[in-house]
């Protein structure tokens, strides 16, 4: 391996680290949706039907499979970056949006909009910093 190689690899690195521990907090997430919203109904704020919860749970597993495993080979899945920078993005709109403009709306929530605010901010500054453009990130290969 060239040690050119090794220094673009290198740069990768916190972006790397960064998209596994937002891989960990959507497993917490998914353990949560399933086990203590869904089927035990610990937290029922806001209300919603366990079967939601549930599903809701199976995705959240499923983006932390994807980040968790797209960390090991980062330069190869920038398009998985991609995807949940845009999807963290939309997620924190829509929880602030409710929070702050549908009445009742409870704020259990609202510390889940500030971590994911940090991933998504990380996510994008550590791949500005490893010299991804946009167009890798959202339109690969066009």
């Amino acid at each position: 391996m060239s040690k050119y190689l090794k220094m673009e690899t290198k740069k990768f690195k916190p972006l790397a680290v960064t998209f596994a521990i937002g891989g960990m907090w959507d497993t917490i997430a998914g353990l949560l949706y399933i086990f203590i919203i869904g089927s035990g109904r610990v937290i029922d704020n806001p209300p919603i039907d366990p079967f939601y919860a549930i599903f809701l749970g199976s995705f959240f597993l499923c983006f932390a499979y994807l980040q968790i495993l797209s960390s090991f080979n980062i330069q190869r899945f920038l398009f998985n970056v991609g995807c949940l920078i845009l999807g963290r993005l939309f997620y924190i709109v829509v929880l602030y949006y409710f929070i702050f403009f549908v009445s009742d709306f409870p704020s259990t929530f609202w510390f889940t909009g500030l971590i994911d605010m940090v991933l998504f901010t990380l996510n994008i500054v550590f791949a500005l910093k490893a010299g991804v453009g946009l167009r890798e990130l959202f339109l690969p290969g066009i």
